[in-house]
C-alpha cells in the first residue's frame, strides 16, 4: 500500500495512472470505483463524471488536506489518471458510462485493507476531544455527510480514519459565490454522528484554529486548475474567503451544535 501518513504532500498531489478497474463501491450515491494504479496501490477513485462533478473532487482535497493538517487521519489523497478503455471489462453499463465520461484526473484515496466500518460503542467512550475536534472541522467545512446513517469514518489499526468529503462545502453548488454562504445557519450538521460524544467544541476550536488557518492555501494550491472552472484564481479565493469568514465566526455555528447548558 502506498501510503496512509497525515503528513500533508509537498509539491501537490501525486499522480497515479490506473491500470485496472475492480469493483464498483455501491454504499455512496457517486459510484466510487476501487482502481488498481501503477505505483501498486489500490485506490478508491471518485470520478469527476459523477453527478456532482468536479466540485466534489474539489471538496475531497481541500476539507481532508485541512483535516489532515489539522492533525486528524486522513488517507493518502492522488490524483489518479483515468482512459475511457478502462471500463471495458465491467459489465455494468452504467459504470462503463461513468468511466467514459471522466477522463483525465480524478481523485483517489488510499484503500484501507481490512477497515472496519465505525460504529460508537455502547459505553460512548470514544475520546471526548477528538470527537469535537472532527465535528469542528466537519462544521467548519460544512460537511453534511457524517451521520449515524452514513458516518464516512472507518476504524483501521486502531484509529479512527476520515474517509468521504465530497459534501462538503455543499453550498458551491447553488447559485451564490460560496464566501456570500459562509455564515448561512447549517442547522442539518445537528446530526453529526460523534456530535452526542463530542467534548467543547470552543475548546476543539482554540486548539485547531491557527493549524487550520495555516492549512488553507496549501490546501487550496494542491486543487489540480482544472477541477476549478474557467478561472481557478477566482474559484481558490471564492473557497479562501468562505473559510476565512467561517473560521473567524465559528462562534456562530459552534452555538448552533453546543448544548443549550454550554
Amino acid at each position: 500500500m502506498p501510503g496512509t501518513a497525515t503528513e500533508a504532500p509537498t509539491g501537490g498531489l501525486r499522480q497515479v495512472e490506473a491500470m485496472r478497474y475492480v469493483t464498483a463501491l455501491r454504499e455512496g450515491g457517486s459510484l466510487p470505483g476501487l482502481v488498481e494504479g501503477d505505483d501498486d496501490g489500490t485506490w478508491v477513485v471518485k470520478f469527476h463524471g459523477a453527478g456532482q462533478g468536479q466540485g466534489a473532487l474539489v471538496a475531497e482535497v481541500v476539507a481532508g488536506e485541512i483535516a489532515r493538517q489539522a492533525g486528524l487521519p486522513v488517507p493518502e489523497l492522488v490524483q489518479i489518471s483515468v482512459i475511457p478503455e478502462l471500463g471495458h471489462a465491467e459489465p455494468d453499463p452504467e459504470i462503463q458510462e461513468l468511466i467514459r465520461a471522466s477522463p483525465g484526473l480524478n481523485l483517489g484515496m488510499d484503500f484501507l485493507p481490512g477497515a472496519l466500518p465505525f460504529a460508537l460503542s455502547p459505553d460512548d467512550s470514544f475520546d471526548a476531544d477528538l470527537a469535537a475536534e472532527i465535528v469542528f472541522l466537519d462544521a467548519l467545512v460544512t460537511n453534511i455527510d457524517r451521520t449515524p446513517r452514513n458516518p464516512n469514518l472507518l476504524t483501521w489499526h486502531g484509529r479512527t480514519w476520515l474517509i468521504d468529503h465530497g459534501a462538503a462545502f455543499f453550498r458551491q453548488h447553488g447559485s451564490s459565490p460560496l464566501a456570500e454562504t459562509a455564515l448561512n445557519p447549517t442547522p442539518v450538521l445537528r446530526d453529526h454522528v460523534l456530535l452526542p460524544v463530542a467534548g467543547s467544541l470552543r475548546a476543539a476550536g482554540d486548539r485547531l484554529s491557527a493549524d487550520v488557518a495555516a492549512a488553507i492555501d496549501p490546501a487550496l494550491d494542491l486543487v489540480p486548475d482544472e477541477w476549478l472552472g474557467s478561472d481557478p484564481a477566482d474559484r481558490r479565493g471564492d473557497f479562501r474567503l468562505f473559510l476565512e469568514r467561517r473560521l473567524e465566526g465559528q462562534e456562530i455555528f459552534i452555538s448552533e451544535l453546543e448544548p443549550e447548558n454550554e
